[in-house]
């Protein structure tokens, strides 16, 4: 098991180095000049060359690929020199210094995301913290409707299958695999918002967190993520509702299910106790890489209904040509990308041993 756990590791490494020399090459090579994007409509050369040498803009594109893998790396080298780029200072972001050769120091540190060009020179970390927790509980609560419907309903229609439920069922995941989550999330804030509003008490628009009519206190408002989770679930839903049904149907025709049934036990038994383990593995599978594209795909959903989350964060950083934000956002997701399916590669293993040995 521990040697799965390491190749798994291994390769999620591999993958992670890759995604960030594509994010890096996407963003530096393609925009053009970041340092006139940092400063707008307000540059001049002097100003300009400030910028470029700061961040390193004026060194070679190899160079500045090293300075970035550098700041991204938790153990990364460091010049003394407080006119280069990689020099240290303690408002800059919380290192430890490890051991020193000459003028360069090898330190310790939490990956550096540098700053936004548009924020007056935010840390895109602090950007991301500020926004990833709203997304991650709306992701959240998006893959628990998923699940918790999906495998009912997915079981209701495996048990009654060919009956007017099952194929009540089936229009419906049909509908939500087919309906795009933009489109989704305009049809339910407009129905649900607007035209019922009188009946549901919800708004087209709001975040989790809301300032009072002064200004003064801020509070929670729950009821703004019922929408949105609903939306954003949509499709997971739809998938997991037939992925349970087919993959239920295949372990009921086995023979230890007949064996089970032939002992006297009903249905609910069978399936509670034989067959419901055997039939999550492919919902499992499923389900991983929804979440992990919940965290991406929410970018519509949160931008529509003005959910303060990292999604609407991107859209409005490609807006304004925020690079860094983009850039920080779309490793983050990546990174969690990458963590959720070793996650789940584990959770399969344990749910299957045979998949250890292939």
């Amino acid at each position: 098991m521990m040697r799965f756990i390491l190749n798994k590791l291994f390769y999620g490494i591999l993958t992670l180095f890759g995604v960030v020399t594509v994010i890096f090459l996407l963003f530096t090579v393609l925009p053009g000049d970041p340092a006139r994007m940092m400063l707008d409509q307000r540059e001049d050369s002097e100003q300009l060359e400030i910028i470029r040498k700061k961040y390193g803009f004026d060194e070679s594109l190899m160079t500045q690929y090293l300075y970035y893998v550098n700041d991204l790396s938790p153990l990364s080298f460091h010049s003394k020199k407080s006119e280069d780029y990689t020099f240290l200072t303690n408002d800059t972001y919380s290192y430890q210094p490890l051991f020193s050769i000459g003028n360069i120091v090898t330190v310790l540190k939490y990956p550096y995301l540098r700053e936004s060009f548009q924020k007056n020179g935010k840390k895109v970390a602090k950007v991301i913290l500020e926004t990833l927790p709203n997304t991650a509980i709306l992701a959240v609560s998006s893959i628990f409707v998923a699940i918790v419907l999906g495998i009912i309903f997915g079981i209701l229609s495996a048990v009654y299958k060919d009956t007017w439920v099952d194929k009540i069922i089936a229009v419906i995941s049909t509908l939500g695999m087919s309906i795009p989550s933009f489109f989704s999330a305009i049809l339910f804030a407009w129905v649900f918002g607007f035209l019922l509003q009188k009946y549901t008490g919800l708004e087209m628009t709001g975040s989790l967190y809301e300032v009072d009519d002064f200004g003064e206190e801020i509070y929670i408002q729950w009821k703004n993520l019922i929408l949105p989770a609903l939306v954003l679930g949509i499709r997971p839903l739809a998938v997991v509702i037939q992925l349970m049904r087919n993959s239920l149907l295949e372990v009921l025709s086995l023979d230890y299910i007949r064996t089970a049934k032939a002992k006297g036990l009903n249905t609910y038994q069978v399936i509670k106790n034989h067959a419901l383990k055997n039939a999550l593995n492919p919902v499992v599978t499923a389900i991983s890489g929804w979440f992990a594209s919940m965290l991406a795909g929410a970018v519509f959903v949160e931008y529509i209904f003005n959910w303060n989350g990292l999604g609407k964060e991107i859209v409005i950083a490609l807006n304004t040509l925020d690079l860094p934000v983009i850039m920080g956002s779309v490793l983050v997701i990546a990174t969690l990308f990458i963590c959720i399916n070793i996650l789940v590669d584990i959770i399969y293993s344990w749910l299957d041993p045979r998949i250890r040995l292939q």
